[in-house]
């Protein structure tokens, strides 16, 4: 009986184990993502090169921070396909590849909190700024929901780089007493 539960433990714990994979269509798909961004993006530069004579220069910066935004949602995409697959599925083994993000060594499920959070701000700040220079187009109240939302990011942003600063130190006291 005791061999029969041992093995029914060690399936069961191979199962939960393996259901890791369960995440990589998920990844996957946010590579189809990827991709539907970077046509995007290729449409708003060929917009931006094709009618540039008739853009106001408030125009042209609204389309610009477009691209921006554009561009840093991407970077979050490529953050959380790549990050999210090395933590959470399986190791890529690029270690020596020369084109290895320089943040894919210290990856972490800290490290990629605080890193898709800072990425939230950036992109929140892009869509704040796109409403000011724009806001005779906005009611003050959509404006208003805007900051309260950007402040709702870093306030949020904050509290985890906090509480990842205290389970480092924590950590680190703990590593220290085992030595």
């Amino acid at each position: 009986m005791d061999n029969t539960k041992s093995l029914l433990e060690r399936i069961l714990a191979a199962t939960i184990f393996s259901s890791r994979w369960l995440q990589a269509p998920l990844y996957f798909g946010l590579i189809v993502a990827q991709a539907i961004y970077v046509q995007r993006f290729t449409k708003e530069v060929w917009h931006l090169l094709t009618s540039l004579k008739e853009f106001t220069e408030n125009a042209i910066m609204l389309l610009v921070l477009n691209l921006i935004d554009v561009v840093m949602i991407s970077n979050l995409l490529i953050m959380v396909i790549i990050g999210g697959y090395e933590t959470f599925v399986t190791r890529l083994g690029m270690d020596n590849h020369p084109d290895l993000p320089e943040w894919l060594n210290h990856v972490n499920a800290n490290t990629m909190k605080i890193k898709l959070s800072m990425a939230l701000i950036g992109i929140s700040s892009i869509h704040l700024l796109k409403t000011f220079i724009d806001a005779t187009q906005m009611t003050e109240a959509a404006i208003k929901w805007q900051v309260i939302i950007h402040l709702t990011f870093l306030i949020s942003s904050v509290a985890l780089a906090y509480t990842a600063k205290i389970s480092q130190e924590t950590l680190d006291a703990s590593n220290a007493n085992k030595h």
